[in-house]
């Protein structure tokens, strides 16, 4: 919505400054005007105020593009109303004690109703009728259905902007501003909802205070003034219909303001435009209506002129537009042949391109876990597991977009990085996920399952069988927290795919505000941001953090001078962190399972290592591949069978090309070389790998 920069000067400026205080002062005069007498030439002014201000309530209503532009309308329509009853107690006062209302009630008791009195109640109950079953009925209907669906949409557009925000589409003010718009909206609808009962009981009041006046006149002409009944009749009758004229035929319009306010949606234009532009884009409708006129025009005992000038005005109407439509389409036509697609000349289309780093998306009954209006927490949990990630890996995890897919089914979500579908899984809202131990699975009754984030078996029980699944010694876990599992295991498992240059570069530059000299002397000179970013990766890979970064890069800018080969520069690296690599497999206070290499093994894997332009690469034979990696894989199995996580140990010139050989068959052993250990660490060999 836009708003106007223009000032204000003159008297309105002063208006403006104290609104509040003329606002308040004109509700307390209403209220006043309920209980002192008015002056008959006073309310003439009032009434004609009142039509006056309901004709601009209308204009308003029907120029207003969305209608938040006219948010105030609820409370305007609560004061319009207090204003219309305050004029008909007034109007009641006159009327019923000196017999005379002023000249404009007069004029509408005489001259719209030629002073009928019958004639006159008939149009003001037909009035009344109208703006009670027909426009107030559909309007408070309207409003009602509008304020349900608004407020059932809210959460989905909340998810929306918490969506865009967490993936860096929008800004926090930008989502703060839109958030606003959202509680704008629904608040204007809930009111508009009870607002619309101001117009039903208006209509109502008009009614029983026509009646009463009535009533009451006839009564005081005769018992107090002593006049002839049917002088008494004529005479309240025509005042009391001609002040229930004046009085409802605002109110109308102020009704017809509130149904147009409800029933419009967003639009370009206002009512008007968008009216003329709908009903007379149809040519081929006009031509239709034509004919049907002319025929009923020759069809005997109905009246021609009228059905022929009609006739005429649509066909000529229909005309028009065709020649227009026509016009349009031979333009559209030279333009194309002269200009290429438009789709073509698009300068910005980068957006189509972008892929998010990291996303999320859901089913539709798995939305309300990411809805905090609905109590979800989804996404507190992912700043959580962004926030563990960079204390654990050393950087910032990029933003993890979540948003719904109609086209999964409505318990199923799915994990994608960069746009690829890595993981997926289903969760059932209301239930609860346990796992307990094997021999367990069938004393607890449940829907079987397999837990997605490690494929165990386990199963969906309801929220109110917690207590009884817990004493059973079954780890019971809600569907939100199985989703944040999963989701860190995916992170934690490809978190080398999220470090790109860009990320590296942002690292290095919060680690130039407190150490310049570091990053300035290693790059660009000795090394370029993609080969320290391909340390990094080198490093994550195995799951090693590269939260001391000051290390390093002092490393890089110490060995980077004699290598640019950043497998060799991992090596190196990794040995600088040794401290660190040692305490993160090193069980609590314990020495450090191990499985070692024989000698023989050793050598045979030194022999095979090949040089190439490429770089080193492993060429051992298949056959004692598949040996090595059976026996590997046997030994560590036993070990893990007694309780322990071993680490490979081995030489440091075959530890990263062992590494890589069991990067794909067995990506769960750790290979560590003795340059990693520290001085002081103690080993426990647990197994060692025989011949091959």
């Amino acid at each position: 919505m836009a708003v106007s920069t223009n000032t204000t000067s003159g008297p309105a400026a002063g208006l403006l400054r104290y609104s509040d205080v003329f606002i308040a002062f004109v509700v307390i005069t209403i209220v006043v005007m309920m209980i002192i007498p008015m002056p008959p030439f006073l309310l003439d002014i009032m009434l004609t105020f009142n039509i006056t201000f309901a004709l601009l309530v209308l204009l308003i209503a029907m120029n207003t593009l969305q209608p938040l532009e006219f948010s105030v309308f609820p409370s305007l329509l609560l004061v319009a109303t207090l204003f219309r009853l305050a004029l008909n107690v007034s109007s009641t006062r006159l009327i019923l004690l000196e017999g005379y209302a002023g000249r404009v009630i007069l004029s509408f008791g005489q001259f719209v109703v030629s002073g009928n009195p019958v004639v006159g109640f008939i149009v003001f109950l037909i009035l009344v009728v109208i703006q009670f079953v027909v426009i107030t009925k559909g309007a408070e209907r309207v409003a009602e259905v509008a304020a349900r669906f608004t407020l059932d949409a809210m959460p989905g557009k909340q998810m929306s902007i918490d969506a865009d925000l967490n993936a860096g589409i929008i800004t926090e003010d930008e989502a703060r501003s839109k958030r606003m718009e959202i509680r704008r909206e629904a608040d204007f609808y809930g009111a508009m909802d009870g607002a619309s009962k101001f117009v039903k009981g208006d209509a109502i009041a008009g009614i029983i205070i026509t009646l009463i006046n009535i009533g009451a006149g006839f009564i005081i002409g005769i018992l107090q003034e002593g006049m002839p009944w049917n002088a008494a009749l004529q005479k309240y009758t025509l005042l009391t219909v001609g002040d229930g004229l004046v009085t409802q035929i605002p109110a109308l319009l102020i009704s017809t303001a509130t149904g147009i306010i409800v029933t419009r949606s967003a639009s370009e234009s206002n009512l008007g435009q968008d009216l003329t532009k709908q009903l007379l884009s149809q040519p081929r409708v006009l031509t239709v209506a034509t004919i049907l006129l002319a025929l009923l025009g020759i069809i005997p005992g109905l009246p021609t002129i009228p059905f022929f000038v009609l006739a005429g005005l649509t066909g000529y109407l229909a005309y028009g537009l065709n020649v227009s439509q026509g016009e349009g389409v031979r333009k559209k036509e030279e333009e194309g042949e002269a200009k290429p697609d438009p789709i073509l000349q698009q300068k910005d289309m980068s957006s189509l391109l972008q892929v998010d780093p990291l996303e999320v998306e859901l089913g539709y009954a798995l939305v309300p876990m990411a809805d905090p209006q609905q109590g979800g927490d989804l996404l507190e949990r992912i700043v959580l597991i962004r926030r563990q990630q960079a204390l654990e890996m050393g950087f910032l995890v990029p933003t993890v977009r979540v948003r719904d897919n109609m086209q999964l089914s409505p318990n199923q979500y799915r994990i994608s990085i960069r746009g690829l579908e890595t993981a997926n899984g289903e969760l059932m809202p209301g239930y609860l996920l346990a796992m307990g131990p094997s021999e367990q699975e069938n004393s607890l009754d449940g829907i079987p399952t397999r837990e997605p984030t490690f494929g165990l078996p386990a199963l969906w029980i309801p929220e109110e069988d917690r207590q009884e699944a817990e004493a059973l010694n079954y780890t019971v876990i809600d569907p939100p927290a199985v989703l944040a599992t999963h989701l860190t295991e995916v992170i934690k498992e490809h978190v080398h795919e999220l470090l790109g240059r860009q990320e590296v570069k942002a690292l290095l530059d919060g680690v130039r505000e407190n150490y310049p000299a570091i990053v300035d002397e290693l790059v660009p000179t000795v090394l370029s941001i993609g080969q320290v970013q391909r340390v990094l990766v080198n490093l994550l890979k195995e799951k090693v953090s590269i939260r001391n970064l000051i290390t390093i890069l002092e490393t890089l800018g110490d060995y980077g001078p004699l290598t640019k080969d950043t497998d060799l520069l991992t090596e190196y690296v990794r040995q600088a962190l040794a401290r660190q690599i040692s305490h993160q497999y090193r069980p609590d206070a314990g020495p450090l399972p191990v499985i070692t290499l024989a000698p023989d093994v050793e050598d045979t894997i030194r022999s095979s290592l090949q040089q190439s332009e490429y770089g080193n690469y492993l060429a051992l034979a298949p056959e004692k591949t598949e040996r090595l990696l059976q026996s590997l894989e046997t030994i560590y199995r036993e070990a893990m069978s007694k309780g322990f996580q071993p680490v490979l140990l081995s030489s440091p010139v075959i530890r990263f090309y062992l590494w890589r050989l069991l990067e794909k068959q067995l990506p769960r052993i750790p290979v560590l070389s003795y340059n990693e250990l520290e001085a002081n660490i103690e080993v426990q060999v647990i197994g060692r790998v025989g011949p091959i």
